[in-house]
């Protein structure tokens, strides 16, 4: 079985690292952007054409709010970026918003953050994917035929390339990330030069197109909250930033300046991008609405359900390019690749965090430890169990998906900053050098507008969003509060259950008696070597146990008992319905009930064997005994193993896996084994 999962599994993921390697895989800054950036970049692909698809409810006349959305979406970006590079400052311990909350807010803060953030992850994942197979449906139709299986499949295939390590997936993601950039900042460089300079007249694919309002003519309140609502549906360009503060331990030293470096070169680039493709979106007449079977009007006549609506940086990208050029196709693929490795962002941000929340036992122990490629492998597998069956149910519909979206993220960004403000505070109240304390009272300042502001857009989030579908990611954020508080409540009480006490109690008092019991079914080798086992421990009682499951078979063993003339005294139980478990089980309860303190020991033979099916073959009484026997107090239970030939036959197999040598691994020459600095004696 070994061999059977240890050969894939190096094949997909590669050779084990030893610890002494993880400083090898700290990030440089031109591989941390793309690991740690990818998603606020790559969500100019699909934020603007959330903004025109909910201002297309109102017309096309209300286009022309787009450009004031796209400014108050810019601000917010800025005030978050300078936010957090406090915060990489002040924590660059990995825990981020959780840390921040639970070390000003408390605990009860810090979990909310956590929720938020762990609910966010799973659907960076499910929305970035899901936005992917859209962008790559444009051009081939397959896709767009078979979304959720191409979906799973793509999460499937980061799954693995993350399994591999943070710095191999980074380095594999930095090149579509880079051409994606520049793809973007060419295009508009040079749909700006077209338009003003040239004076070329760019229209979209869809600038012929008519929009049918579905409510026209809004004005007042009902303007002001379509307008809020896409404000909140641009705000999705966010997402993701607030992971380079979790992912500080990632980068090289000094690694709070590389990740401040990063996060201003992130909001820089993320920014700029978002308001050229909504300015060359405006010059190229593009058109969008949220059902475009009904609502997109082509000479008088609906475009009807076999209309494929693509998205505004691909009908963008056709105006400038034009329609099959190099350029356009360089884009298009592209984009659809960054969105799919966007999720690379909940890759590492996710597992880094259920790490720091299993160590403060909030989640399970697993989640803790490294992989053997020094990946918090358990964390990702969980994330792309979760973000698949989020696609599963949402059919991959970026539309639907993306409306769960940014609820999350502004609750931690809230938190976040509201924890940095208490940071400062205290900071201050101790501090006497007055440079020092400059420094601290402009932090606070940016600090505390980002609060006000982040917990503004949090309601306006929550107010224009809540029944379009942000109540399933309150819900989604409830279950992981309620969930990561009953396992710790459920560690907490173990810890306590099982502390040493100051004085002796029954567990370190020794037992007046032992008791052994050794089962035996027949007279063979493994049942003599447990029978010589048990006389070595020296018990006060010893006796062997069978149950009769078949007279004959019983007659036997007695028989072959007296003959051999073992000095051991064998006990039958009898079984009317032909039972094992029970008759041992109330059997070693009778002695235990005869003398409380009396320890009873029970010895079981068991089969080692060298292939998975034979487990099935052997073993499987005594492997419902031993479930039954750990419920039953005073008892102790012994497995005396006997190695059948095929574990003989398996080992060999074994050494000969260790001395195998890989393709290639003669070339590359064995990895250096960490020098021992420790002094000899």
């Amino acid at each position: 079985m070994s061999k059977l999962t240890d050969v894939p599994k190096r094949i997909l993921i590669g050779r084990a690292l030893r610890s002494d390697r993880l400083g090898e895989t700290l990030l440089p800054k031109r591989v941390a952007l793309p690991v740690f950036a990818s998603d606020p970049l790559s969500s100019v692909a699909y934020a603007p054409g959330e903004v025109l698809l909910v201002l297309s409810i109102a017309g096309l006349s209300a286009y022309h709010f787009s450009p004031w959305i796209a400014v108050a979406v810019v601000v917010l970006m800025f005030t978050v970026v300078a936010s957090y590079r406090q915060n990489v400052h002040a924590y660059p311990s990995g825990g981020g918003d959780y840390e921040v909350a639970t070390t000003n807010l408390g605990s009860k803060a810090g979990l909310t953050v956590a929720s938020a953030l762990l609910v966010d992850y799973v659907l960076t994942v499910a929305v970035s994917i899901s936005s992917g197979i859209e962008n790559l449906g444009s051009a081939v139709p397959f896709v767009v035929e078979n979304k959720v299986a191409c979906a799973i499949g793509v999460i499937v295939l980061l799954t693995l390339m993350n399994l591999r390590g943070v710095k191999e997936s980074g380095t594999l993601f930095a090149i579509p990330t880079y051409v994606f950039v520049a793809g973007v900042f060419l295009m508009i460089a040079w749909g700006a030069f077209r338009g003003v300079v040239l004076g070329d007249d760019m229209r979209a694919p869809t600038a012929d197109f008519e929009i049918k309002p579905e409510h026209p003519g809004l004005a007042g309140f009902a303007l002001l909250f379509l307008l809020l609502r896409a404000f909140s549906s641009g705000c999705a360009a966010l997402t993701g930033v607030e992971a380079i503060s979790n992912g500080v331990p990632a980068f090289r030293k000094p690694k709070s300046r590389n990740a401040a470096t990063t996060l201003a070169m992130m909001g820089l680039l993320a920014v700029t991008m978002f308001c050229g493709i909504i300015g060359l979106a405006m010059a190229t007449d593009v058109r969008m609405a949220e059902n475009p079977a009904k609502d997109l009007i082509h000479d008088g006549a609906p475009l009807g359900p076999d209309y494929v609506q693509d998205p505004v940086i691909s009908q963008v990208a056709e105006a400038v390019f034009g329609h099959g050029s190099l350029l356009f196709i360089v884009l298009a693929a592209a984009t659809a690749l960054v969105l799919f490795l966007a999720a690379n962002t909940a890759y590492n941000g996710f597992p880094l965090l259920g790490s720091i929340l299993a160590q403060d036992r909030y989640l399970p122990r697993q989640l803790h430890t490294r992989g053997d490629r020094l990946a918090f492998s358990n964390g990702i597998v969980l994330l792309a169990g979760a973000a698949g069956l989020l696609v599963w149910v949402y059919g991959a519909d970026s539309t639907r998906l993306i409306q769960l979206y940014i609820v999350g993220v502004f609750v931690s960004f809230t938190l976040s900053q509201t924890g940095m403000v208490r940071h400062w505070n205290r900071l201050l109240g101790a501090e006497k050098d007055p440079a020092a304390r400059r420094r601290m009272v402009r932090s606070r300042a940016i600090n505390a507008f980002g609060a006000f502001f982040t917990g503004l857009v949090l309601v306006v989030v929550l107010l224009t969003k809540f029944t379009h579908g942000a109540w399933v990611a309150l819900l989604g954020m409830c279950i992981f509060y309620a969930t990561m508080t009953a396992i710790r409540r459920h560690y907490d009480r173990v810890a306590e259950e099982i502390a040493a006490p100051g004085t002796p109690t029954d567990d370190s008092v020794r037992p007046s008696r032992v008791h052994s019991v050794v089962l035996v079914s027949k007279v063979h080798r493994p049942a003599l070597r447990a029978l010589a086992y048990a006389k070595l421990l020296r018990s006060d009682t010893l006796e062997a146990l069978s149950v009769n499951v078949d007279a004959e078979e019983t007659r036997a063993l007695r028989d072959e008992w007296e003959r051999r003339d073992i000095d051991v005294p064998l006990k039958v139980l009898d079984s009317p319905y032909r039972e094992v478990t029970r008759p041992v089980i109330e059997y070693v309860k009778s002695l235990r009930a005869q003398s409380p303190r009396d320890v009873v020991s029970v010895i079981i033979p068991e089969y080692v064997v060298g292939h998975w099916y034979e487990h099935f073959l052997h073993n499987q009484s005594a492997l419902r005994l031993k479930g039954r026997l750990l419920f039953t107090p005073g008892v102790m239970v012994t497995s005396v193993p006997y190695q059948l030939e095929s574990s003989e036959a398996a080992k060999l197999r074994a050494r000969k896996r260790q001395d195998w040598t890989a393709p290639g691994s003669v070339r590359r020459g064995p990895a250096e084994r960490a020098k021992d600095s420790s002094p000899r004696t």
